[in-house]
Formats: structure tokens, sequence, C-alpha cells
């Protein structure tokens, strides 16, 4: 873990800080904007003790993940898995955070946690289920967002429980520079797959050959024939469709699925950003080569988190895997960071750094 500056945490209580805070302004129909979000000086926060009995947690958050998925909050949509968030109030996603004051037995001030915080400077966490409390090791804290976070055990667990990959296997990733694409065609190279990405520009796919260890990559937006690009990269089919983006690469890819193939649908980030999503045509190959299509959650698997983290660990610092980081400086940066997930500006997992450590 990156040396941490052990901060006084008796000097910060009991004074009272300004809170920045992103707010959502209101809900929103089509591709976010900068406009969507507002920085603002929240009330004036006193670091007091948290409320005794509370279970919570007050802490001081250092990096915030900027994800996808945050999208389909900022609808007045209630038919997900997630609530959609409240206008004029705090946006909420994953983050690393140190903890300054604790009523919870299992947290004390001075660790570092990762989970649900608020995009802010400072939050009050009662919902403590889901954090997770950091060991300290010298992977650097922002990777708990990304590589060894949410990120990368959705590629972990889509890829080895949704896949059931077979050495030799022939495997399709879509967004495959972004933060689970990168590692689901990096572990199924690792598994003896051959590997094919798709990606937005020249740089990425450049990236996912040269870096990343793909044996093909191509830019989709070059392709006037989605179909014919996948012949050309699969004569012989698809087994493994690792699945990020929806639209119109789904629908070609289910036209070169082969016998008994399998498609992992994970993020639908095409689709996002529409409130009348796109169809999908070619559904009928699931029944004619017996395909198996399955969405999930990295949360129905998380008996597996711990293994996930040793052995994704392990195979980073041996120089096995190679993790793509996108850093933004300061809170005030998270609006244009967020958009920019939905034109692909960013290179690799998109990370806010709201303080130093």
């Amino acid at each position: 873990m990156e040396k941490i500056e052990e901060e006084a945490v008796d000097q910060l209580l009991g004074k009272t800080v300004e809170n920045k805070q992103i707010i959502l302004k209101g809900y929103i129909e089509g591709i976010p904007k900068e406009s969507d979000m507002e920085l603002i000086i929240g009330k004036k926060l006193n670091l007091e003790k948290v409320p005794k009995g509370s279970n919570g947690l007050l802490v001081k958050n250092l990096y915030l993940s900027c994800d996808p998925f945050m999208r389909g909050r900022m609808r007045d949509f209630t038919g997900s898995y997630l609530p959609p968030f409240v206008p004029g109030e705090v946006i909420e996603g994953f983050g690393v955070s140190k903890v300054l004051d604790s009523e919870n037995p299992d947290f004390k001030p001075g660790d570092i946690i990762s989970g649900f915080t608020g995009w802010e400077e400072y939050s009050l966490i009662y919902n403590t289920e889901q954090l997770r409390k950091i060991q300290a090791d010298d992977m650097p804290l922002s990777y708990h967002v990304g590589l060894l976070g949410m990120p990368g055990f959705t590629a972990y667990a889509g890829f080895y429980e949704v896949c059931t990959p077979k050495r030799g296997d022939y495997v399709f990733v879509s967004a495959a520079s972004g933060a689970v694409g990168q590692l689901v065609g990096q572990l199924a190279k690792l598994h003896g797959c051959y590997v094919v990405g798709c990606a937005g520009t020249k740089q990425k796919v450049d990236i996912l050959k040269s870096k990343l260890g793909f044996d093909g990559a191509f830019n989709y937006k070059e392709e006037a024939d989605l179909d014919k690009a996948l012949k050309r990269h699969f004569p012989e089919g698809i087994d493994i469709y690792f699945d990020n983006v929806g639209g119109s690469i789904l629908d070609a890819a289910l036209l070169n699925m082969r016998i008994h193939g399998r498609i992992a649908i994970c993020g639908m980030v095409s689709q996002q950003s529409l409130s009348n999503p796109q169809g999908i045509h070619n559904l009928f190959q699931l029944i004619n080569k017996r395909v198996k299509m399955q969405g999930f959650l990295q949360s129905d698997y998380l008996h597996l988190f711990p293994r996930f983290l040793e052995d994704v660990t392990s195979l980073y610092k041996q120089g096995t895997i190679t993790y793509l980081e996108d850093m933004n400086e300061g809170l005030e940066s998270g609006p244009s960071a967020f958009v920019g997930l939905f034109s692909g500006r960013n290179m690799g997992k998109q990370v806010i750094r709201v303080a130093h450590h």
C-alpha cells in the first residue's frame, strides 16, 4: 500500500470544514452532460464524533470511481437493482476512504476502506455492510476501485463463472480497453484462449495488442459491417462473447457464435444512455446454435471475492497482467470524467483523486 501520511484524526475531529460535493441537479434523459451535475459547497460539516449507537463511520474520501452503471441512477426509474439518485442530493459510487471516526466495531480510525460513498470530500456512512477494509500491502489504493474492486471482480466472476471457459476457446470482448474488458481479455489469454477485442480509437486498439496481449483487435467505428469484421477475426466463430456494450455489436456477435457458445451480458454501455433502448434482431441464433446468454451482477458471486483478490493481486505482482488507469485530479473534475465514459474519452479505468493521503 502507498505510504499513508498519519493525519492526526483527533486534530480533525471537532473542526468545522467546508465539504465540497457533487450533486445531481435533476433527472436526465439521454447521454449525461457535465451540466447535469454541480459542484457545491455543502453545509459546513462539523467533524464531531459519529452519533453514538449509529453503527456509522465518518470518512475522508480519497478516490472515487466513475462507472457506467451510475448513469442508470440518474433516470427517474425504480425498476433497476439500485434506486435512482435524488435530485439536489450528493451522487454516490464506489470509493476508497479513510476512517476518521467510527461507531462500528469492525472499523477503527485510520482504517482504509472501499465501498459505496458520496461524491464529496467527507461522508457519514451508515450502511456499513457493503464496506471492505483494505489490508496493508504495496498495491496502489486507487486499484481498489478498479483492478481489485468492482470492475476487476466483475471481469473475474463473469469470465470464470458465467462464461465457463475452456482452453482453446475463441473469445471476443467489447469495450476491451475499459475497466472490465482489459482484465477479461488478459484472464482469457492466461486460460489458453484466442482473444480479440474491439475499442473505439486506434490508440486503444494498439494498446490491446501491444500492452494487454490480445491476439487481435479492431476499431468498431471504422467497420462498415460488424458481422464481416467478426468473421474476419473469427472465421471459425466465437465460443465466448463478453458483452460490455450491447446494441449493434451484440447483434453482430449473435450471428457469429459457435454451437454451445456463451454470452455474458455485463454492461450494455451503448444502451444505458437511451431511454428507449434498441432491440436485438438476431436472438434466433440462441436457438439455432444452442447459445447460453446470461446477465449477471458481481454481487451474486461475493463468496468468491477473497479468492479473486488473492489471484489477481498475485498475477499483477508477478507482472503477468497489466492494468490501465486514467486518473483525474480533484473532486471538481468528477462530472467531466464521468461524462467522458460515454464518449470513450477515458483510457482504462476512470478514477478521481479527491485527496492525497
